[in-house]
C-alpha cells in the first residue's frame, strides 16, 4: 500500500489556507496519495471547549500578522478578510457536494482562493452557487444539494469522526495514525514521508 497523506481542513482557517498552497506539492514530490478531508472547525471547537483565537485579543492580534508575515514567507497571495471569522459551514457542505461531481480539489482551491485574497463572503449561498458554476458545477444543483439532510450529516459526521482522532484545531494532517498539526509542521510532514521521523 503507498502513502496516504489525510489532509483535514476548513476554509475559515488562515494558516489551512496556506497549507493548502503546499500540501499538494509535497505529497507529489513523496509519491504519496493526498486526501483532502473537509470538516467543520467549529464543530470541533464547540465539542472540545477550545476557545476560538478571536475572542483572545491578544491572541488574535498575534495571529493576524503572524498569518500575513507566513503568507510573504511562503510567497503566497494573502489578504486577511473583512468578514472574519467566516461561517464557513456552506462552503464545507459544499465540498461533499463538489466531490460528488468529482471536483473537490479545484472547488477547494477556489474556496481558498476567494475568501484569503479577495475576500469574499463564503456563508452565502447565491454567492457559493456563483463560484461554482466557474468551475463547472451547476450553481442551481449545488444550493439546492447543500440544503439536503444528507449533506448536513456528511459534514456532522465527518466532524465527529475527526474528533474521535484526535483533531482539535486546522489544519491536520495524518499519515496512517501519526497526526501533524499546523502549516508550520508540513515539513514534519514531508520528513516524515521520507522516513526522516
Amino acid at each position: 500500500m503507498g502513502k496516504k497523506v489525510e489532509f483535514y481542513y476548513d476554509f475559515s482557517s488562515p494558516y489551512t489556507y496556506i497549507a493548502s498552497t503546499r500540501i499538494e506539492k509535497i505529497c507529489e514530490d513523496n509519491g504519496a496519495e493526498l486526501e483532502w478531508k473537509p470538516f467543520l472547525l467549529g464543530g470541533v471547537f464547540n465539542e472540545i471547549g477550545s476557545t476560538p483565537a478571536l475572542q483572545i485579543d491578544n491572541k488574535f492580534n498575534y495571529i493576524r500578522n503572524d498569518t500575513i508575515d507566513s503568507a510573504k514567507h511562503y510567497k503566497v497571495d494573502f489578504t486577511f478578510p473583512e468578514f472574519f471569522p467566516l461561517n464557513s459551514v456552506r462552503s464545507m457542505r459544499g465540498a461533499f457536494a463538489a466531490q460528488e461531481k468529482g471536483k473537490l480539489v479545484e472547488y477547494n482551491h477556489e474556496m481558498f482562493r476567494l475568501y484569503w485574497t479577495q475576500g469574499v463572503d463564503l456563508s452565502k449561498s447565491e454567492i457559493l452557487g456563483e463560484a461554482v458554476s466557474k468551475i463547472g458545477i451547476d450553481a442551481e444543483w449545488f444550493v439546492n444539494r447543500i440544503a439536503e439532510q444528507e449533506i448536513k450529516d456528511k459534514l456532522r459526521h465527518e466532524t465527529n469522526i475527526a474528533i474521535e482522532r484526535g483533531v482539535f484545531g486546522a489544519p491536520t494532517m495524518f499519515i496512517g495514525e501519526k497526526m501533524f498539526w499546523g502549516n508550520d509542521r508540513l515539513d514534519f510532514v514531508d520528513d516524515y514521508l521520507k522516513g526522516k521521523l
